[in-house]
C-alpha cells in the first residue's frame, strides 16, 4: 500500500518527478532543506529541454520514487497557497 510522502521528507539524491517545465520530468533532489523552494537536478533533456540544477517550487514536486516505486507528495497548506497565488499572477 503506497503512502503519500511530504516534500520535507525527501531527502537529497532521492528521485523525483516534477512539473515545473510544463510536463512532468524526472530528477534528482539535490539537498534536504525544507520550505517552499528545493534544489533539483532536472532531467529536461527528456522533454527537448536542457538538464539543469536549480530552484524549484514545492509544489511542482509531484512524484517521488521509493524503493523502485513512483510515490505520489503531499503538499503543506503553504505551498498549495503558494502554487494559488503563483498560478493567479502568471495566468492572469
Amino acid at each position: 500500500m503506497s503512502k503519500a510522502i511530504k516534500t520535507n521528507e525527501i531527502k537529497k539524491g532521492m528521485r523525483i518527478k516534477s512539473k515545473q517545465l510544463g510536463v512532468n520530468v524526472t530528477g534528482v533532489m539535490m539537498d534536504n532543506k525544507k520550505g517552499n523552494t528545493r534544489m533539483v537536478e532536472t532531467h529536461g533533456t527528456e522533454v527537448g529541454l536542457f538538464d539543469e540544477i536549480g530552484s524549484i517550487y514545492s509544489h511542482d514536486i509531484v512524484l517521488v520514487e521509493i524503493d523502485g516505486a513512483w510515490e505520489t507528495v503531499e503538499h503543506t497548506d503553504a505551498q498549495l497557497n503558494l502554487e494559488q497565488t503563483v498560478n493567479d499572477f502568471f495566468l492572469t
